[in-house]
């Protein structure tokens, strides 16, 4: 019983790290296309803020 404990534990961390880095891929892609949209907008203040923030996310 005790391995089967072991073993569900082991799975469940497994899907919190797939879903972690599912997460972190869909925010990064998420940045990377608000970044583009404010280069081609001209928006400075906008462009700034997002690097920061993909910036501190990728560190």
């Amino acid at each position: 019983m005790d391995m089967k404990v072991a073993y569900e534990t082991m799975l469940g961390l497994a899907a919190e790290m797939i879903l972690d880095e599912a997460l972190r891929k869909f925010r990064t892609e998420r940045l990377y296309k608000a970044i583009d949209d404010a280069l081609a907008q001209g928006d400075a203040e906008t462009f700034r803020r997002l690097t920061d923030e993909l910036k501190a996310m990728l560190a």
